[in-house]
């Protein structure tokens, strides 16, 4: 059955363009085909590929447009959001902007916890997906009196990644999306190298393609810059803290608000967490990663969007237009 039944005029429905990044069009372009497959009008979706430079700012700038939806980095989310906020000659309505934007999201490993569990959280997020999320764990805050147990258990596992094409089913990660992403990556490792102490990977991965070994640095300051600018690969920032405050200090430093998450079974840390710790996702023990559309309403704050919270109740109503009704008789 068709998901939209076919009016007799499509004039009061919007007209919606879909933009892919520059770099994966092919899996919208699937999305959309199935999207007329199942009964949605050619000429209410249309499928618009091209570069966000030249494509993308002439649909945000146009003024007939109305609503944008974003997904993507902390600096063009912002260009955005400044462009959409300029009126343009014939433009008679504010834009409205839901910005889904870059994390630097973090694991607090307190001194009382499931250590093991706690560092299968953070192997996971930190190199699920090469590190390519914006959930992606790219630090971890650990006490001080489990630092070194917590490294000694954190390294073998990182070690034993398996590289590889996505195809093969021993690959736990592949490679990152193209050579701008590698060598901006690579950047960081270098960087990283200065800044704290190469613990495993630190160069690139054999391969055909663009393959980085999953990478962790030790013993990293809370204001280096591999602990506060967002990577988006897969490097791992190792931060030591002195005890339960300074950690909720160290996960509030950057200027994002995505995901984070604690690992304790003090009850008293659980609760002051769920006050303190700055994000529009917190998880307590369990992975920074990985919400679930209808269980775990996804989107955060500060300079990583709008907190439109994507997959929950209230979603689907910031693309909708209000209109309130009265009648007397």
């Amino acid at each position: 059955m068709p998901i939209l039944e076919r009016p007799t005029t499509y004039r009061s429905l919007l007209k919606q363009c879909l933009k892919p990044a520059t770099a994966t069009p092919g899996i919208a372009a699937m999305w959309v085909d199935l999207m007329y497959e199942v009964g949605l009008p050619k000429n209410v979706l249309n499928f618009v590929p091209g570069s966000g430079s030249v494509i993308g700012e002439k649909m945000v700038n146009h003024a007939k447009t109305r609503f944008i939806a974003f997904t993507g980095s902390r600096e063009v989310g912002l260009g955005i959001f400044q462009k959409s906020a300029t009126t343009q000659p014939g433009q008679i309505w504010m834009k409205r902007l839901i910005a889904e934007m870059g994390g630097k999201d973090g694991i607090l490993v307190d001194k009382e916890c499931d250590l093991g569990a706690a560092v299968d959280s953070v192997v996971g997020s930190a190199f699920g997906y090469q590190g390519q999320k914006c959930s992606a764990c790219s630090r971890a805050m650990i006490h001080q009196d489990v630092y070194d147990e917590f490294v000694s258990k954190l390294i073998p596992k990182v070690e034993a990644i398996r590289q590889g094409h996505p195809s093969a089913q021993t690959t736990y990660m592949g490679a990152v999306i193209d050579q701008n992403a590698k060598d901006k990556i690579m950047e960081y490792v270098e960087a990283g190298k200065q800044e704290g102490k190469l613990l495993a990977g630190g160069a690139e991965a054999e391969g055909n393609g663009f393959y980085i070994q999953p990478t962790v640095f030790g013993d990293v300051a809370p204001d280096a810059r591999i602990s506060l600018e967002e990577i988006f690969g897969p490097v791992l920032a190792l931060i030591k803290v002195k005890d339960f405050e300074h950690g909720l200090e160290v996960a509030n430093n950057t200027e994002y608000g995505l995901t984070g998450s604690i690992y304790t079974t003090n009850e008293a840390h659980k609760q002051e967490a769920r006050n303190r710790f700055h994000v529009g996702n917190f998880y307590i023990n369990r992975k920074c990663t990985g919400a679930l559309v209808g269980v775990h309403p996804f989107g955060g704050f500060n300079m990583s969007g709008t907190d439109s919270k994507a997959g929950g109740p209230d979603y689907l109503l910031l693309f909708t237009q209000a209109k309130s009704i009265s009648e007397k008789v």
